[in-house]
This record gives C-alpha cells, sequence and structure tokens, in this order.
C-alpha cells in the first residue's frame, strides 16, 4: 500500500488541483518545495508524454517516493497546435501567466473566431520504484475567448472558452472544473490505478 506520493510540482494551483482529485485515497502528497527538491528537470521531451514520464522518473529518485508528474499545455488548432509543449515557457523566461495569454491572443488576432478551436492536453506520469511508468491521458475541447474572463483557476484558463457551460475555465468553480478538465480526467485515471495497487 502506497502511502506517501510526490507530486512533481511547485505551482500552488497545480497542487490544490491534484490533493483534490487524489483525496479519496487517503495518500499523502508531498510537494517538490515540501521536500527541499531544489533541481530543475530540463523538460526535453517532443510530447506530453515524454516531458511527464522523465519528471516522474527523475524527481522520484531524487525524493525517493513513488512520483506522480504531469505535462500539459494548450493547443490551438490555428497555429498549428501550438503552444503545446512549451505552454508554460511560451513568450520566454520571465513571463507571467497573463503575458503568456496576451501574447497567444496576439498571434490569433487576425484568425476569425471560427477558426479558434483549441484543447487543453494533459498527461499524468507515475513512476513507483521497481514498476514501468505508466501513463494516462486527459483532454478538453474548447475555443480560445479574445479577452480574459473569469478569476479562478490559472495558466490560459481564462482565455479558455467551454461551450457546454457557455464560460471560459476561469469563469467556473474547481469542483466544475476537476469533473471536466484535461488534468481531472488524467488524474482520475490514475487514481482508479493507484486504488487497485
Amino acid at each position: 500500500m502506497i502511502e506517501k506520493i510526490l507530486v512533481a510540482t511547485r505551482n500552488k494551483g497545480k497542487m490544490t488541483e491534484l490533493v483534490k482529485l487524489l483525496r479519496p485515497l487517503e495518500i499523502t502528497l508531498v510537494s517538490l518545495n515540501d521536500l527541499l527538491i531544489e533541481e530543475e528537470i530540463e523538460e526535453t521531451g517532443k510530447t506530453f508524454a515524454e516531458n511527464a514520464i522523465v519528471k516522474a522518473e527523475r524527481y522520484g529518485e531524487l525524493g525517493g517516493l513513488p512520483t506522480i508528474a504531469d505535462d500539459s499545455g494548450i493547443e490551438v488548432d490555428a497555429l498549428g497546435g501550438a503552444p503545446g509543449i512549451y505552454s508554460a515557457r511560451y513568450g520566454g523566461e520571465g513571463f507571467t501567466d497573463l503575458d503568456r495569454n496576451n501574447l497567444l491572443l496576439k498571434n490569433v488576432k487576425k484568425i476569425p473566431d471560427s477558426r479558434l478551436t483549441a484543447r487543453f492536453r494533459c498527461v499524468v506520469a507515475l513512476w513507483i520504484p521497481g514498476n514501468k511508468t505508466v501513463t494516462f491521458e486527459g483532454k478538453i475541447e474548447g475555443m480560445i475567448r479574445r479577452f480574459p474572463s473569469g478569476n479562478n483557476g490559472f495558466g490560459y484558463d481564462p482565455i479558455f472558452f467551454y461551450k457546454p457551460m457557455k464560460k471560459t475555465l476561469a469563469d467556473i468553480t474547481s469542483e466544475e472544473k476537476e469533473k471536466i478538465s484535461h488534468r481531472g480526467y488524467a488524474v482520475r485515471m490514475a487514481r482508479e490505478y493507484l486504488s487497485k495497487l
């Protein structure tokens, strides 16, 4: 029985989401900050899965604990799937979430609304010492909204419009987001896998 899992993140928003999603398992979750792990693992993969796996395995070895890591991002069809795996680094060092949202909106300025289809994609990797790393993928389809809306969520949530709810992901509650989000879907699959161990 696994009693403690390292969540390979320093992102408070992401940590909060994972704590809520994994709560039914009654497993203690610790972050990189909790274990004072300062090393930054370079995301050199060409896919979300490759990046998630390298983070789970490397941080797991550093922390000496089973580790869950994710790589996620937004894919805008009219931009050829960009920013994709570069979502968190879109625009370069020192850019805030607001800066990245503004850059994305600037880059789609001349594209008609009807072509602003996009999705959030997330791959969660779970590394358990002695086992093969397993991955779980989730995605949510939507549209890019021209103007940010909402104060919940983080990242690109304020400009990602989810048609079934007629709101951006930053306009809905964290409970609503857990049920429909790319990360929520992937983590629930990981939770189901963990519950069977």
